[in-house]
């Protein structure tokens, strides 16, 4: 695809974007930028565009978004209740920290089989159902998301590895789609997600530094 077409399809892209898809960019950046922060409203707000971007990947016969989605949804609801969980002394059960070595090997455990199960059942609905789907492109973006998500409710300074990566996947990948506008919410959202890694990397070090202390 040469460049003029390439800004052809983004311009064309961006003039048929509906209004729920705005909605739902603009709450997922709010999403991430409440994270960013360690604030709670990463949750509720979140929630407004995984709903609305479940409904969109439904509607558009990607399932393997539409997984995602749901995924981020029900995730959400969990990180929700974590993050708000507090102990006797009022102070918050889960704080933001790094992970073991261990950790480091369940997360790769965790995303190995995600992308497996996610690539093998997308190989079925593609021949089935779903011409549209990219089966390992889909998979990819599918299971550092899932990781991402997992990681993100335990506070894992490593949470923003996985988005970071989830990104990269996601912005060529809705582009080809058609969804322009969320191909552009994914290449803010990478952005995003460095200044995420460096100010939880930030307030882990100082939480360590404390305890330590």
């Amino acid at each position: 695809m040469s460049i003029p077409e390439i800004y052809q399809r983004f311009v064309d892209g961006i003039l048929h974007t509906s209004a729920l898809e705005y909605i739902a960019v603009f709450t997922g950046i709010a999403s991430v930028w409440f994270s960013r922060i360690e604030h709670i409203l990463v949750y509720p707000v979140g929630l407004v565009s995984t709903i609305i971007y479940t409904y969109l990947s439904l509607v558009a016969h990607l399932p393997g978004e539409a997984s995602v989605n749901v995924y981020y949804t029900v995730m959400s609801i969990y990180g929700w209740i974590l993050w708000a969980k507090k102990d006797a002394a009022k102070q918050h059960v889960v704080v933001i920290r790094h992970s073991t070595t261990k950790e480091w090997l369940q997360h790769f455990l965790f995303f190995g089989v995600c992308y497996l199960t996610i690539f093998t059942a997308l190989i079925w609905l593609k021949k089935e159902f779903s011409q549209e789907v990219i089966p390992w492109a889909d998979a990819l973006a599918s299971a550092t998301a899932y990781t991402g998500m997992w990681l993100m409710a335990k506070k894992k300074v490593e949470s923003w590895y996985w988005w970071i990566a989830t990104n990269i996947a996601s912005i060529p990948l809705y582009f080809v789609k058609g969804y322009v506008s969320t191909s552009v919410f994914y290449f803010i959202l990478l952005m995003m997600a460095g200044f995420g890694w460096a100010e939880w990397n930030r307030r882990a070090r100082e939480a360590k530094q404390a305890y330590a202390a």
